[in-house]
């Protein structure tokens, strides 16, 4: 009997890759961990604390004055490359679930203008222009653009108000987006904007028009509703349905819930890190074995909003969550993993992700004392070692290899 939680701190990077700055060139010097617990350091009241983390082998990873470097957790620290194009939450939970997501399509919608207009045509749609720019509106309701939050041309979204369409009508229309898109996926999303969806339009990086989105509000009015439609990928080889087949209770907590597919997962939504880690608690406790993926939405919204005392805030609650998982998973062959999906440094002077390197801090009840592991060279090396950790062959999925000797039971 064993079970398996990975935690994804969505954005949560520890350093730069070597080619970060081939975007943006300034995105070389991108460090959310450091830059985050520096900023408390120097403008806030007081240092960031991070005992569990620190327990975890955080400060082995990235060294800083504010974590601790050495711990007496039976515990094995490194860190994972992507493994995909840019920085993108899709991306890096297909990858780290064992999809070989190395080949991202990259459009703008500008590009794509007619193909799309066609398609939604053809599906019984009116179809327009929003002001003559590269952004179209549907039935008069839902906005058709490009996705601020990635690097430019790596998603597209359909956006609308719940007042004005249900959340079924949204999705409709993205998924005749989504039939056309060369994309990595097109993103449904209704909620209760602020104001009409039209004023939050800006132009983003690379020649890109979408809606800010965290300006609108959806993600603090309450009632938000998110569909992610991937490229096709085969589900069949990744963690979620392997773990499913052989007989392991599977849980999607938070963001993993919206993105991941799996058709016998029980589904936990949420976007406050409470409601995650209360999820993320429930189902540990259940009897028997157990694979659950979290994901903590809310640093990666603070460093959206480049605001690293929020961002702080979150990774200190995060904290508090990690420390009732550490004591719960306690026998032999139960693995906490926290990691991690791309960087979102909230000091780098942009809202988009930052293409770093992520922690991989897995906590073992049985080992005999610390292992530091070599670099990984894709998140799919998660997914093979939380599979080889369930006594699963990491060889199925369709990419990743085991890191270390994290799955072998003393």
């Amino acid at each position: 009997m064993s079970r398996t939680v990975i935690v994804v701190i969505d954005g949560f990077g520890v350093g730069a890759m070597p080619d970060a700055g081939a975007l943006r060139p300034g995105d070389a010097g991108a460090d959310t961990c450091g830059h985050v617990l520096d900023h408390a350091r120097t403008r806030g009241d007081r240092p960031l604390r991070l005992p569990v983390l620190g327990a975890l082998g955080l400060g082995l990873v990235h060294p800083h004055p504010d974590l601790a470097r050495r711990t007496h957790l039976p515990v094995a620290a490194g860190r994972a490359a992507l493994g995909y194009p840019g920085a993108d939450t899709f991306a890096g939970h297909q990858t780290m679930m064992g999809a070989d997501f190395s080949r991202v399509t990259v459009a703008r919608l500008a590009a794509h203008l007619d193909e799309v207009t066609g398609a939604l045509r053809a599906a019984g749609h009116r179809v327009e222009l929003l002001d003559g720019r590269p952004l179209l509106v549907v039935d008069g309701a839902v906005l058709v653009h490009d996705n601020l939050e990635a690097d430019p041309g790596i998603n597209w979204n359909a956006t609308g108000r719940l007042e004005d369409l249900a959340f079924d009508g949204i999705l409709a229309i993205a998924r005749t987006v989504r039939a056309v898109a060369p994309v990595a996926r097109v993103i449904a999303v209704g909620g209760h904007a602020d104001g009409p969806l039209r004023d939050y339009v800006r132009d983003g990086d690379g020649g890109t028009v979408g809606l800010d989105t965290p300006a609108t509000g959806v993600y603090r009015n309450g009632g938000l509703e998110v569909q992610h439609l991937g490229a096709p990928l085969d589900h069949a080889r990744q963690l979620p349905d392997l773990a499913a087949r052989a007989g392991i209770p599977v849980t999607l907590v938070g963001k993993a819930a919206d993105i991941l597919a799996c058709e016998a997962a029980v589904r936990r939504p949420a976007v406050p890190t409470a409601d995650v880690f209360a999820h993320t608690l429930e189902a540990v406790r259940a009897p028997g074995d157990a694979l659950v993926v979290a994901n903590v939405q809310e640093s990666d919204l603070a460093g959206h909003q480049q605001d690293p005392e929020r961002y702080g805030r979150i990774l200190e609650q995060t904290d508090a969550g990690l420390a009732a998982l550490v004591s719960l998973l306690d026998r032999p062959g139960d693995r906490l993993v926290v990691t991690g999906d791309h960087g979102n440094d909230p000091t780098i002077g942009h809202a988009y992700h930052t293409r770093e390197f992520v922690p991989v801090l897995i906590h073992r009840p049985e080992a005999p004392g610390v292992e530091l592991l070599p670099d990984a060279a894709s998140l799919a090396d998660i997914g093979a070692t939380a599979a080889a950790a369930l006594a699963l062959d990491p060889t199925a999925l369709a990419s990743g290899t085991r890191i270390g000797r994290t799955d072998e039971v003393a």
